[in-house]
């Protein structure tokens, strides 16, 4: 560890230094608009996906994220292109509205300083270094809640914090692949796909968004943070459920069957004359129904058919008929004669299907913003809603170092000339 540096703030808070968590369960019905996490600031040391998912979803609920970025390259996925919006990637700036950056070099003891400085005043700090790495610069859970006790370090790593292989860096098709995740995805007799998008670092970001709303409301009980460990490995492995359960229960080993299900006949895609078609006949009633509808009402008679065990057991010979019948007609034709039955189907839609869809556009997921260097831009936007306020008005998703100044002069005090002596020796870097 280094030596130490002094204080690089004035030293009186100019911030309460212990905030309590509150929720819309303490506002008044008149109040509107309030977002849950309204006061409660976040320390973002995170980079690529699973972090910065999670962070974003913590500024969508109001929370003040800081992100602390390497100075003059920034989060890897600043790189991760084409396409590029601008100097932007398309790949960074879905993931990281709402958010303040700041540019610190973490290798200059005054940064960690800065950083050892936010934690003070922080309620979250969430991380994805190789475990080890922060204990090495004293930014470790141990280090910060000695002078931070109230605040909640959520760490996020590809295997976790100990064990045989918690040294190993983790990317999500690394830990999709090790988790299982593959060897179930892809065409049935066909060899492991990597999922279309990065599933396992989003269920990360989702578990650790959770958790970290649990320490909150813990912390609120208790008066103290805690050391939340989330990782890649546990959170796909967690994921596999009724999969791991066959195996678990059963000592029935998975494979892959492409669109299909494993134990429910009819639930899978048919081609159409123009495309595809999934269809889910989840009971007896809705298999039924499905018959009906393609006019192969003698299925419903066949006893090899009468119940969804046995439709399993002659998956083969089912499939084929319902095949042939499907392909005859274009999808649009098939959605209309199923419509009102209470049988679930929907194509398989594109990228460019899937923003001109009604719902979608009815659910509001599409968020849009003017971004510093890039302009207009647009992301897809939370896929919840809360009654009491909205997710109107993000900000777009910062530059390198945008608020490098902001943040140290208003939430550390930092004087002018501190400051300034900062930006010469490079300790911390402001984008103009």
């Amino acid at each position: 560890m280094s030596t130490v540096v002094p204080r690089l703030r004035r030293t009186h808070s100019i911030y309460p230094r212990f905030r309590k968590f509150t929720t819309l369960v303490n506002q008044s019905q008149g109040e509107r608009d309030v977002k849950p996490l309204k006061g409660i600031r976040v320390i973002d040391l995170t980079r690529v996906l699973a972090g910065p998912f999670a962070t974003m979803i913590l500024g969508d609920l109001g929370a003040e994220v800081i992100k602390v970025e390497r100075p003059g390259t920034g989060d890897d996925t600043r790189a991760w292109g084409p396409p590029f919006v601008g100097k932007e990637s398309a790949y960074f700036i879905s993931v990281n509205r709402n958010k303040k950056s700041i540019a610190v070099n973490l290798k200059d003891s005054k940064g960690v300083r800065i950083i050892t400085e936010l934690a003070e005043v922080c309620d979250v700090l969430v991380e994805n270094y190789l475990p080890g790495t922060l204990k090495k610069m004293g930014l470790s859970y141990q280090d910060l809640s000695r002078v931070a006790p109230r605040l909640i370090y959520c760490s996020i790593s590809g295997y976790g914090q100990t064990g045989p292989q918690s040294h190993r860096p983790g990317y999500d098709s690394i830990a999709s692949a090790v988790s299982g995740m593959m060897h179930i995805t892809g065409p049935e007799g066909g060899e492991p796909v990597r999922p279309g998008v990065a599933m396992t670092d989003l269920a990360t970001g989702l578990y650790a968004h959770g958790a970290i709303m649990a320490a909150l409301l813990h912390r609120n009980n208790t008066g103290r943070g805690q050391h939340i460990d989330c990782n890649l490995l546990s959170s796909q492995v967690a994921c596999l459920t009724h999969i791991a359960s066959n195996y678990l229960n059963a000592n029935k080993e998975a494979k892959r069957w492409g669109t299909a299900h494993e134990s429910i006949v009819p639930y899978q895609g048919f081609k159409t004359s123009d495309g595809f078609l999934v269809v889910a006949a989840g009971n007896d009633q809705q298999f039924f129904k499905v018959c009906k509808v393609l006019g192969l009402d003698t299925l419903i008679d066949n006893p090899k058919y009468k119940t969804n065990t046995l439709r399993v057991q002659h998956r083969s010979e089912l499939l084929l008929v319902l095949s042939q019948r499907l392909c005859e007609k274009s999808t649009a034709e098939w959605i209309k004669r199923f419509e009102g039955t209470g049988v679930p189907v929907g194509p398989i839609n594109s990228i460019q299907q899937v923003f001109s869809d009604p719902q979608v556009r009815h659910n509001g997921l599409v968020q849009e913003m003017e971004h510093p260097t890039a302009g207009p831009i647009a992301v897809p936007g939370p896929a919840v809603r809360f009654s009491d306020f909205e997710f109107d008005r993000p900000s777009p998703p910062p530059t390198i170092g945008q608020h490098t100044v902001q943040v140290l002069k208003d939430t550390l005090g930092y004087s002018d000339h501190v400051i300034q002596e900062l930006l010469e020796q490079k300790t911390i870097e402001q984008q103009l």
